[in-house]
């Protein structure tokens, strides 16, 4: 897989390409239906009024979820005219598993102790939403500099039944973020994307980063078809002290993306 300076190195290399092209590209709408193969890594600690900082929880290697796995994707694209359009990701990688923990853990106001079956519920839904401005537009591509919203819409529940004890944390984590992102035609058929978005953000108890780094190339098997292999990789790193959440949150995923796109 590509690491993150690769992508990034791939996309700034592009720029020269951009420059040299001659028009715009004419595609108006843009949807891509894929299966996105992820690797995942997820730390979590939830505090507590009463207890006291939780436990740091690794709920691959704590709780047994998969670390692996494969969810459909939609992307897509609506361009106003050759320099604004806007862009959109959904997808869903919520998980569940019920494994029997190795040690003690304090997960908000309750303790799950060692030996016990833990059950854990996480959901976790990613919307993608962005504005591009394109800044050099040409017959066979562009750049252009992007402001956008990375929602994270999570839902954390452990449970242990012979006890009766449960506990959940829900929360909303919409992160503003800018980047880069292009298009480079390397023929009528072939045709590769790159984009590049960061935040850095401390404000009101709250500090928090996230990288988001995508590449994918895409042939066109016919008139308005065609299919892709692309990359992604999501670094998002949250620490809040307020009274609806108090704790950390660090999701990381990253992998393979396979899809089908219709452009009209």
């Amino acid at each position: 897989m590509l690491s993150k300076p690769a992508i990034v190195i791939g996309l700034l290399m592009l720029a020269p390409a951009w420059a040299f092209a001659q028009s715009e590209l004419d595609d108006r709408f843009s949807i891509s239906l894929g299966a996105f193969f992820t690797d995942r890594e997820t730390d979590t600690q939830l505090n507590s009024d009463t207890l006291g900082p939780g436990t740091e929880i690794d709920f691959e290697d704590d709780l047994g979820l998969a670390s692996s796995d494969s969810v459909f994707r939609l992307d897509g694209h609506y361009r106003f005219n050759e320099k604004h359009r806007a862009s959109f990701s959904i997808f869903d990688l919520s998980r569940d598993s019920s494994a029997t923990i190795q040690r003690d853990i304090q997960f908000g106001d309750k303790i799950f102790l060692l030996d016990t079956v833990v059950n854990t519920n996480f959901d976790l839904r990613i919307h993608k939403l962005a504005y591009t401005y394109s800044v050099m537009q040409r017959e066979h591509g562009y750049l252009g500099a992007t402001i956008g919203i990375h929602i994270a819409d999570s839902t954390i529940g452990l449970s242990e039944e012979n006890l009766g004890q449960s506990e959940i944390s829900s929360v909303t984590a919409p992160l503003p973020v800018l980047g880069l992102k292009g298009e480079y035609e390397f023929t009528d058929r072939l045709s590769l994307n790159a984009s590049g978005e960061l935040l850095v953000i401390e404000i009101n108890n709250v500090e928090g980063s996230l990288v988001d780094l995508y590449l994918d190339i895409n042939y066109q098997i016919m008139e308005h078809v065609a299919i892709g292999l692309g990359f992604n990789s999501v670094d998002i790193d949250v620490d809040a002290n307020k009274s609806d959440f108090s704790g950390t949150l660090d999701w990381r995923y990253k992998g393979a993306l396979l899809f089908f796109k219709l452009d009209f």
